[in-house]
């Protein structure tokens, strides 16, 4: 017994010496100036600040504000006709764009310059399930020769698209380089 009284008043005597000790050293810092100019002009930041302590503020009760109940806010014509116009289709962003090797390069050369729109269908795991054309280069030979090529890309199909999702897909192709073709 008289090891835990002796125990217990030896710890609570640290415990008062430790917060008093505290607190002088608290007030001891409110007028420290900082570190050396030494230490302060080995920082290379523009920004840097020394830290000084806040000054002490009395203590002040804390009011309640009483607070309103928000009114809903009202809905004109144009806003409700507004929320019924159907979100933007997601962009087609192709993962995978293998070239089509079914013609030689030969077959193709005087035929790569040109701008083509495609209308493409995507499943669900990202393949090609259609692809048509919705605006020619003109040129008949890489018409098909894009049709051929997006067939075999695979794009990403965003989550709330588990289905697949479809869009519209310009396509450039410059005959310049080894640049064969390009999503715009």
């Amino acid at each position: 017994m008289f090891r835990l009284r002796t125990t217990s008043t030896l710890s609570l005597l640290a415990l008062l010496v430790g917060t008093a000790g505290t607190g002088w050293l608290s007030t001891q810092t409110g007028v420290w100036p900082g570190p050396p100019a030494r230490y302060a002009a080995t920082v290379d930041t523009p920004t840097a600040v020394r830290a000084r302590p806040a000054p002490r503020r009395p203590h002040l009760r804390s009011r309640v504000v009483p607070t309103r109940r928000a009114q809903p806010p009202r809905i004109v014509a144009d806003e409700v006709q507004a929320a019924f116009v159907p979100a933007p289709a997601p962009a087609l962003v192709p993962l995978a764009t293998p070239a089509d090797t079914s013609q030689s390069w030969e077959q193709l050369r005087g035929h790569l310059d040109g701008r083509v729109l495609l209308h493409v269908d995507i499943d669900g795991q990202g393949r090609v399930s259609a692809a048509s054309l919705i605006q020619s280069s003109g040129d008949p030979v890489l018409d098909e020769h894009a049709l051929r090529s997006v067939r075999g890309w695979r794009f990403a199909v965003p989550a709330d698209h588990p289905d697949g999702l479809s869009g519209e897909l310009p396509m450039r192709y410059a005959s310049q380089g080894d640049r064969i073709a390009g999503v715009p």
